[in-house]
């Protein structure tokens, strides 16, 4: 008969992604992957609607002259006018801060920091962005403003990065793969977009 060492929960937990995990950690490395290769199919779905609108104009008239409310159109519509260096550059800042928060909030997490308190703080931070920029649209306030605002975003969408990875890692359940996923993929496109509307000003 082998001798099989049976399994220690606190061993197990001190092994895991945060103290006192009870999970499996392969169960949670591998909803965690998932999220991380819906979210890479996302952007690269729409690098690449963003790249044939961009060499194709009429494919660029065509989605233009229709009624959407997919993101990603939108998304695209937006920084077409605006493709250039500057689109790479923010591109290139996004990837580094995107990557950089996630390792900060993996890190925390392990030593057993939990950022669940920003919740209601981005809530509201997010509330008064949307409420400036419906101001915005109708009395627009200069370059400098645009600039703040966008730095300001910038470290509202920082945060909902930085919460969104913590329930990856905590608290979302294995089906719930989709919603973390779109939340990850939004914080992205709204980081990249508050950094190229600082960068073009």
């Amino acid at each position: 008969m082998k001798n099989e060492k049976p399994w220690d929960v606190e061993i197990g937990a001190s092994a895991g992604l945060y103290p006192n995990m009870m999970e499996s950690s392969e169960l949670r490395w591998g909803f965690i992957r998932k999220v991380y290769l819906i979210v890479a199919m996302q952007i690269l779905i729409t690098i690449i609607i963003a790249a044939v609108m961009n060499i194709v104009p009429s494919i660029h008239v065509f989605f233009v002259s229709r009624t959407s409310n997919s993101i990603i159109l939108a998304f695209v519509i937006m920084i077409l006018p605006l493709l250039g260096n500057v689109v790479l550059e923010a591109a290139a800042l996004t990837a580094i801060v995107f990557m950089g928060l996630t390792l900060y909030t993996f890190w925390a997490a392990k030593r057993g920091h939990d950022f669940s308190f920003l919740g209601p703080f981005l809530f509201a931070a997010l509330l008064c962005l949307t409420i400036f920029s419906l101001i915005q649209i109708f009395f627009p306030l200069g370059k400098t403003t645009t600039m703040v605002f966008g730095c300001i975003s910038a470290i509202i969408f920082s945060g909902f990065i930085v919460y969104d990875t913590d329930n990856l890692i905590k608290r979302h359940s294995y089906d719930e793969y989709v919603p973390a996923a779109i939340s990850l993929y939004l914080d992205i496109i709204n980081l990249f977009l508050a950094l190229l509307s600082i960068m073009e000003e």
